[in-house]
């Protein structure tokens, strides 16, 4: 090449460098776009467009609340307000949503679980891997009554099952989760994952009469009766009266089913003790025969085993 045209070459440069920015501004020319990269063509020796790859899987470890969102509860004065604050937010950012959600199970009395079963958060409920042990904790600080919540969510197809389903029908069972109301019976920790000796409970009522309002009491004593003509002699009397107004309460009661299972912790904890009610998340791990009997044997006596997902103490006062 001639020395005139290495200077041409040379001063043209700068002039294409901004013909072709004004083409791509003016959208005569590709341009390249936040989706894509360029590579090497190496049979054309020209720039090729590379796809980015596709986002990887949702994983099936829950994503962790930011700390804005884990106190997303405490903002509100009722757990009506922020559910449907949390519910907002599932049209343009559904992780940001329920993780909202779960701070207002956690920082609020939440009992309202028509509204976690409702349309909003049937896809949520579906998907997430911690939504079984959301519906556990509201069904808690319901007071716990399992076969009435087993009912509700049922209705709406939500796969969690009662521990009379499993032992009824084991193959069937397994594997799947089940809610139950039990009380600790024992705890053992000989082994490296700890068992504990679960016995189901049902939740009734007893009556019971409470004083309102004033009480109002009238007592009197009689005089001496009688005089010196009469020997002296006295008579004495007492006499009262009690007027009080009651209504009937009514309080908890659990009793027990019948039903006991034998469930695994991944951990010791000092908090599951025995003599207290839980309401208990598990895993049916399917039915083992006990001490007494051989596992060889069809009738041998079985007692159902779990795996506990994560439990809680019931609250005192029952949701109808």
């Amino acid at each position: 090449m001639s020395t005139w045209m290495k200077k041409l070459s040379g001063a043209a440069r700068p002039a294409l460098v901004l013909l072709s920015a004004t083409a791509c501004v003016m959208g005569l020319g590709a341009c390249g776009s936040a989706r894509h990269s360029h590579g090497m063509d190496e049979r054309q020796g020209m720039p090729a467009l590379v796809k980015e790859p596709p986002p990887p899987p949702a994983s099936d470890v829950p994503v962790p609340a930011r700390p804005q969102e884990k106190a997303f509860g405490a903002r509100y004065a009722t757990p009506e307000q922020c559910e449907v604050a949390a519910r907002a937010l599932l049209p343009t950012a559904r992780d940001q949503a329920w993780a909202s959600l779960r701070s207002c199970v956690e920082r609020t009395h939440f009992t309202h679980l028509k509204s976690l079963l409702s349309d909003a958060w049937a896809e949520e409920l579906r998907v997430r891997p911690d939504a079984a042990r959301l519906i556990a904790q509201v069904v808690a600080k319901r007071g716990g009554s399992v076969p009435g919540e087993l009912a509700l969510l049922h209705e709406r197809r939500v796969p969690i099952f009662a521990l009379s389903d499993a032992i009824a029908q084991p193959d069937i069972y397994k594997g799947r989760y089940l809610l139950l109301r039990a009380q600790v019976a024992d705890v053992r920790s000989d082994e490296k994952q700890p068992t504990v000796w679960l016995v189901e409970q049902s939740l009734g009522s007893v009556a019971r009469e409470q004083s309102v309002g004033v009480t109002s009491r009238r007592d009197w004593k009689s005089g001496q009766l009688g005089g010196p003509a009469s020997g002296g002699g006295a008579l004495s009397a007492w006499d009262s009266e009690t007027y009080a107004t009651t209504v009937p309460r009514y309080d908890n009661l659990s009793d027990e089913t019948g039903r006991e299972a034998l469930g695994r912790l991944p951990g010791v904890d000092p908090f599951f003790a025995p003599g207290k009610d839980f309401v208990v998340l598990a895993r049916f791990d399917g039915l083992r025969a006990t001490s007494s009997g051989d596992e060889a044997e069809e009738d041998a006596p079985r007692l159902p085993v779990l795996s506990i997902v994560s439990y809680f103490p019931p609250h005192p006062l029952v949701v109808y």
